[in-house]
């Protein structure tokens, strides 16, 4: 449903304490939530008070907290260790 809604492939970011998924398109600079009842909602990075998808992840944080850990920045490296460790 996601990649319907992008031209190119959108990166899952995580879901939220309501059971939401978000996706991230780089190319659209946009994020699109997806609830449980399928129901969607895109929001456009111009047109939010923020400027980055980490302060997007920060205000789902601040409003809904995150059901899994939102998967933005570190490295393929930390990851390999973080994916070690567990």
């Amino acid at each position: 449903m996601a990649r319907e809604q992008f031209t190119q492939r959108p990166f899952y970011v995580g879901t939220d304490g309501d059971g939401a998924a978000h996706y991230w398109s780089s190319y659209a600079q946009a994020i699109l939530v997806i609830d449980g009842d399928g129901d969607t909602e895109r929001f456009e990075l111009a047109d939010l008070p923020i400027d980055t998808l980490g302060q997007w992840c920060e205000h789902v944080r601040n409003e809904r907290e995150w059901a899994t850990e939102p998967r933005v920045g570190g490295s393929l490296v930390g990851d390999l260790v973080r994916g070690i460790e567990a």
